[in-house]
């Protein structure tokens, strides 16, 4: 062997970082030690994945290759190379500037008395210790070995980890689509991890169509519910439209015999359903042929993850038929003085203003959900006032304000948060910004902000509309009657936002039409 080839000048040329291999970081400043270290790893292969070399010849462009990579899985350290302890410099940024605890770090040194063996196992968070003279192509190897399954090892502990933080942080409101969705990820996430990582993964179902998921259950359709890699970002697509050729095959063989179908590199796992018709689990690009303790996983795996979505769907259904009890409900209460869909557009345009302001999607849905009630209290108005097609005298106002209080008595003492804020609402929309409003005569922020946002688009809609006592307003009318009112019956800051969402508004008034009579 020449000495040419064996000492040849390295360059900083990057490898091509191919499907399967371990990236390897070797850090010194002798162009010999990065050939020779090539050259005994040259054949290295650790469960089916070559070795990536990168380089650095100082500890400046190290850190600068740490910043690019994030993946390394073992670093080959020189203690000694601009400075006398730039090698220390660099694990020392590894792990506390950088915070990564995962790549393996072996110290190499030509120098052991500058660096004390004790001293800097003590005090560094390395892996290994070499001496450059003990280090020989055998050790060499042995140490990279051992130092790649522990990196494998920390990365599966960590990726479980992941998967197990979405779903700590799902279960605090697992009920909600979004909440599904992460549940169901971090569930996928870790099964692919346990099974040594793959590249795409999807979670397929018949009680998923967009752009309503789990509204329409379609027997003989299936959907992908979430998705990762290659399906990343496809939720609602036809199973036709997302997976193809072998994938397409195998998916369709598992749903109609109800089982697992294995592949070289893909699985496909039913899922079976007690209420649905069952949904489908299909993995791609798995990196290593599945043994039997991975396929007893998958089985069990997929004779549960369906009934936690069984139960999601059940509740949700619950959850939906009080939503429309409670809409149809407030139907009801205003079918004597108005018709159509005011209840739909009121809850739409609250929406609107409830983002503008700020709220949290936990407040926006407690808020929708209690909408449709705020005029519950004129159940107890005489139906000739409110049927009435003139002006109310000043009696039949009186009686007509009495609404508010009724309304907030008829729903107060619950323990719901729902029915609290639907109290609240009922009896405080009514309410002015310059506190002379009613019941309470309440001013400004002691009036709750939803009430406010309530008022807002209460009376937007009953100008824009047709009532039984008037006819629709035009818009130039409406907006100088709310430009008039900002700071006065209303919150300024609301009135703003109004004008600024004004062609949402008015989008939802198409979209929720009075019938035609």
């Amino acid at each position: 062997m020449s000495d040419m080839f064996l000492f040849a000048e390295d360059t900083d040329e990057e490898i091509e970082v191919q499907k399967g291999v371990w990236k390897v970081l070797i850090v010194d400043d002798e162009p010999e030690v990065h050939a020779v270290t090539r050259l005994a790893l040259n054949d290295f292969i650790f469960q089916e994945k070559g070795l990536s070399f990168i380089s650095a010849h100082s500890g400046a462009e190290a850190k600068e290759l740490f910043q690019k990579h994030n993946d390394i899985a073992v670093v080959l350290l020189d203690v000694v190379m601009e400075t006398d302890e730039a090698g220390l410099d660099v694990a020392q940024y590894i792990r506390n500037e950088l915070h990564n605890n995962f790549t393996r770090i072996i110290l190499r040194t030509g120098q052991p008395g500058q660096a004390p063996e004790r001293d800097v196992i003590l005090n560094y968070d390395i892996n290994d210790y070499k001496s450059k003279t003990e280090l020989t192509a055998q050790k060499l190897f042995t140490v990279v070995i051992a130092s790649l399954r522990s990196y494998r090892d920390i990365m599966v502990i960590e990726e479980n980890r992941k998967g197990l933080e979405k779903i700590i942080s799902a279960s605090a409101n697992l009920f909600t689509i979004r909440s599904l969705e992460n549940f169901i990820e971090g569930i996928i996430q870790q099964l692919s991890s346990l099974l040594g990582g793959t590249k795409d993964a999807a979670y397929i179902t018949s009680a998923v169509a967009a752009p309503n998921p789990i509204d329409i259950l379609e027997p003989e359709n299936f959907y992908l519910f979430t998705g990762k890699g290659e399906y990343q970002g496809q939720e609602g697509a036809l199973l036709e439209e997302v997976v193809s050729g072998e994938g397409l095959i195998a998916c369709k063989k598992a749903l109609e015999e109800k089982s697992l179908v294995y592949g070289e590199e893909y699985v496909a796992a039913y899922c079976q359903g007690k209420h649905t018709n069952g949904a489908l689990l299909y993995l791609s690009g798995i990196p290593r042929k599945m043994n039997l303790y991975d396929k007893n996983l998958l089985s069990i795996f997929s004779e549960n993850v369906q009934i936690a979505f069984d139960n999601v769907l059940l509740t949700k259904d619950i959850e939906d038929s009080q939503r429309e009890i409670i809409e149809r409900l407030g139907t009801v209460i205003n079918k004597d003085f108005c018709v159509g869909k005011r209840i739909q557009r009121i809850v739409e345009m609250c929406k609107v203003l409830s983002v503008e302001y700020g709220l949290s999607e936990t407040q926006i849905e407690t808020f929708s959900l209690a909408l449709p009630l705020y005029d519950v209290g004129k159940l107890s108005v005489p139906k000739h006032i409110l049927s009435k097609s003139g002006p109310l005298n000043e009696q039949e106002k009186a009686s007509a304000k009495e609404h508010a209080q009724i309304g907030y008595d008829l729903l107060k003492g619950s323990r719901r948060q729902i029915i609290q804020s639907a109290a609240e609402i009922a009896r405080d929309h009514h309410e002015h910004w310059d506190g002379n409003g009613y019941p309470r005569g309440l001013k400004g922020e002691e009036i709750h902000l939803y009430s406010r946002i309530t008022a807002v688009a209460d009376v937007y809609d009953a100008l824009r509309s047709t009532l039984n006592y008037k006819e629709a307003w035009s818009l130039d009318k409406v907006l100088d009657t709310f430009a008039q009112a900002r700071g006065k019956q209303f919150e300024p800051k609301l009135v703003d936002m109004l004008f600024a969402n004004i062609e949402k508004f008015e989008t939802i008034q198409r979209q929720y039409p009075e019938p035609v009579q």
